[in-house]
């Protein structure tokens, strides 16, 4: 029996804790353990394929380009976003092919730098809303804004971050890339959504400055290799409906009209959990013989054993 194939988009707490500096050693740690996960569900019998997210990183390479442009150029953002695929890449290989080793399984990983094409006309570059970057205080928002003329909003009750354009993906450049090593190899693609770019007259590529998001990157990804199980991993076990309040309730296996519906009276944060029950959603209707999960790192195994965590599913 072939095994099955799953593409397992991991969230931030997933590359770093949130405390202190976020410096590379640091995250190395927190990747460490979630690739202890990751190689348990290689173990488990699946073929896998990484997308990451990079809001943090990239939001301080940014940073430090800018702050570094009297000695030396700025990057543009869309280098910036490069630049966070070969690290955080780098990190992901590194621990993943120790704990393989760990394991007995000889299996490659390579991180594949992703280009994304994006629409020049997505409305989104007219609203942006991902956030990228570290999170701020009222206060030092609006002087950054003032400062910088960034767009800075209020994220999930956490603080404040910058926000930028966040288009829809629309096509992987390197997807052949990524399905001629599928099946000998754990791939690392997408990362942060992917590199965005658009189309230009002579039908090459130019970057632009935008953030897509990694749940529906790699919600494309999982479709267009025909995976079995499209998991993101966040920071929470499950799904919760009224989220914060006293009838607050977790979502177990759910149907893709029940998502829609929580979805319209909108019991998820734009932002935040909104993108990622979206996009499992989207992958579900694409491939209505395939379920979407979404659960936390620590649960991941329990999720794929024995159906915890919020599973999105035509077979219930």
């Amino acid at each position: 029996m072939a095994n099955k194939r799953i593409v397992i988009a991991l969230g931030g707490n997933a590359l770093e804790n949130g405390k202190g500096a976020g410096g590379a050693e640091a995250q190395l740690e927190v990747v460490r353990e979630t690739c202890r996960h990751i190689a348990d569900i290689s173990c488990a019998g699946y073929e896998i394929g990484i997308v990451h997210g990079n809001g943090p990183q990239v939001g301080r390479i940014l940073l430090a380009s800018e702050a570094a442009k009297e000695v030396t150029p700025a990057m543009p953002f869309d280098v910036c976003g490069a630049m966070s695929q070969g690290y955080i890449g780098y990190h992901i290989q590194q621990a993943l092919r120790h704990e393989l080793e760990k394991r007995k399984r000889n299996i490659p990983v390579v991180t594949i730098a992703t280009q994304t094409v994006v629409d020049k006309n997505d409305p989104a570059f007219r609203n942006p809303t991902k956030p990228i970057g570290p999170f701020y205080t009222e206060k030092e928002a609006e002087a950054i804004e003032k400062e910088n003329g960034y767009v800075m909003k209020e994220d999930a009750g956490r603080g404040y971050r910058r926000v930028v354009p966040s288009p829809l993906p629309e096509r992987i450049v390197e997807i052949d890339a990524v399905k001629t090593l599928w099946d000998s190899t754990i791939t690392i693609s997408c990362g942060g959504g992917g590199i965005p770019v658009v189309e230009n007259e002579d039908g090459g590529y130019e970057g632009v400055a935008a953030v897509i998001d990694k749940d529906f990157a790699a919600g494309l990804l999982a479709d267009n290799i025909g995976a079995d199980v499209f998991m993101i991993l966040t920071a929470v076990p499950a799904v919760a409906i009224n989220f914060g309040k006293p009838e607050e309730k977790e979502l177990g296996r759910i149907t893709p009209e029940e998502a829609e519906k929580y979805i319209e009276e909108g019991h998820f944060a734009p932002g935040s959990m909104l993108p990622k029950v979206q996009a499992a959603l989207k992958f579900v209707k694409s491939n209505p013989s395939k379920e979407a999960v979404i659960t936390s790192l620590d649960n991941a195994g329990n999720a794929l054993r024995n159906g915890e965590g919020t599973i999105i599913s035509y077979r219930q």
